[in-house]
């Protein structure tokens, strides 16, 4: 006969009992085997302090009343590694307590009900640390934020997300105090950047509304100027609506000047021309105007108190000249003709003026008075050295800056470019056919050209002979189309973005007869 072995009920009690009750301290063995408690026990509860530990290795220890996990205890989760202890309702976490996350990350605060709720301090995973109102597991009110690279947050948070008003200081010493929404600026608010721009105002989805996107040079696309004549040049700040940004302070601008680069013919070049085009090695800079420029010196005019020099400032006109806030002198409101100015090297080069008659250049200008330089006598002279500052950086006051006192400076020893400018003009010379004799030109010479000659030839007299003469060709300012351009050096750039250079064409033209004007001058006198 087979013989049945009696099954062991899985349900089993070991302890104290009371009344058939179980009473004081003892282990049960719930029917399921997935529940065991061990600890104290009234009137057939649980109740006291006791243990109750699940199958997978998760368990609870603290406080019992009347069956329920009630009270101050510890919990532990097996899959996930979480640990919490605190204060408990009903089993679930409620009050106060500490969380320790298996992800790494930990909590100290208020609990409603296994949420998060209320105020309290949290650590992520990255380390990263936030103190302040919870609202269903998530930072919801008023907290600080301190983030892994540095920067800090305080102010309104919905749902995890900065909205509200809120200050950050960011890590490179910027700071933004305003109204955020989606975790972004949003609203009125005012960011002072490390770099040292300040812009207040109205913020969208992160970047200023209205803020400044480009330069614009005030006076035209064009600005003219006597040779060797200080000037003025005002810039501000637009928008892309072509508005002006006056909530925008601090940006960094930079003024560079340059010259048209020379393109060399297909033609074969001589040795001597390829040996400059060698030696110039700075890269060329696009313009709009259709070429590029090499950089060209350019100074800032530094005016000494002295009130036989002149102490008047030059501002740029809104018709794109040059005008002078102090009277002119009689007899220089005019320019003599463009042949009549002491020649660079045989001469203006005509692909660096584009224009033959200085005269047609100052035509144009209407009823604007244009101003002869301050320090043509110490041109003139060779006392013109690098004495002059170059011009500095400016800052963006309320959406503009201006650049004071500009001059275009001598340019230095053996500049490369005007060397290959006289270069070409040597090889356009000699291929020009032979012409008729000396004898026939003279005598088809103009009275004009005979004054010319006089007037170069009082001039390099007074230099002491043709010596003198070719090194102040050398070291002067030649008339002609130069380009200035204005640009953004703001470090680090204002919210990660510079804004895009602004290019002017300065015409500089040649300076005044004062020959003529004494002539003229002393004839007046001898008539009285």
């Amino acid at each position: 006969a087979a013989s049945h072995k009696p099954q062991r009920n899985s349900r089993y009690y070991t302890g104290e009992v009371k009344n058939l009750l179980r009473d004081g301290y003892g282990l049960y063995v719930y029917p399921n085997s997935f529940f065991r408690y061990e600890g104290q026990w009234k009137s057939g509860k649980k109740h006291g302090h006791g243990k109750l530990v699940m199958k997978g290795g998760s368990f609870y220890e603290g406080e019992f009343v009347n069956g329920e996990i009630e009270g101050n205890g510890l919990r532990y989760w097996a899959h996930s590694g979480n640990t919490y202890s605190g204060q408990f309702s009903c089993g679930e976490l409620h009050g106060y307590g500490v969380m320790q996350y298996g992800s790494g990350e930990r909590f100290e605060g208020e609990f409603s009900y296994g949420l998060r709720e209320g105020h309290g301090f949290l650590v992520d995973k990255e380390g990263q640390t936030y103190e302040g109102s919870f609202h269903k597991n998530k930072k919801h009110g008023e907290g600080q934020m301190k983030y892994r690279n540095g920067d800090q947050y305080e102010g309104g948070w919905i749902l995890d997300q900065r909205q509200g008003h809120g200050l950050m200081h960011f890590e490179d010493g910027s700071i933004y105090e305003g109204q955020w929404r989606n975790n972004l600026f949003n609203g009125q608010g005012t960011m002072i950047h490390s770099s040292g721009v300040v812009f207040e105002g109205l913020w969208t989805n992160g970047q200023p509304a209205g803020g400044a996107s480009k330069i614009v040079i005030e006076g035209g696309d064009v600005l003219e100027v006597f040779q060797g004549s200080p000037f003025t040049l005002e810039v501000q700040l637009q928008n892309e609506s072509g508005e002006e940004t006056p909530g925008e302070n601090g940006r960094v601008l930079q003024i560079w000047a340059g010259i048209r680069n020379v393109v060399t013919p297909d033609t074969p070049t001589p040795a001597a021309l390829l040996k400059l085009i060698e030696d110039m090695e700075e890269k060329p800079v696009p313009t709009p105007f259709g070429f590029e420029c090499i950089s060209y010196p350019l100074m800032e005019r530094a005016f000494e108190s002295d009130d036989s020099r002149g102490s008047a400032l030059l501002a740029v006109a809104k018709s794109g000249f040059v005008r002078a806030d102090s009277p002119i002198p009689e007899g220089e409101s005019e320019s003599g003709s463009g042949s009549d100015t002491m020649g660079l090297g045989g001469g203006t080069p005509s692909y660096l003026d584009g224009k033959t008659d200085s005269s047609d250049q100052i035509g144009c200008s209407g009823t604007t008075v244009v101003m002869e330089s301050f320090s043509e006598q110490r041109r003139l002279s060779g006392l013109e050295e690098d004495w002059f500052p170059p011009p500095a950086n400016q800052r963006v006051e309320a959406g503009r800056a201006k650049f004071l006192n500009l001059m275009l400076a001598p340019p230095p020893p053996n500049y490369q470019l005007f060397l290959m400018m006289d270069e070409l003009e040597k090889q356009k010379a000699a291929k020009k056919p032979a012409g008729k004799g000396p004898s026939e030109k003279a005598e088809k010479l103009t009275s004009s050209q005979e004054k010319n000659a006089d007037s170069r030839s009082g001039v390099a007299s007074r230099l002491g002979g043709n010596s003198k003469k070719d090194t102040l060709d050398n070291r002067s300012v030649r008339p002609g189309d130069y380009v200035l351009m204005v640009k953004e050096v703001t470090s680090p750039p204002f919210m990660g973005q510079s804004l895009s250079p602004a290019f002017v064409l300065l015409r500089v033209l040649p300076p005044k007869n004062k020959s003529k004007t004494t002539r003229r001058d002393s004839l007046k006198v001898k008539t009285k």
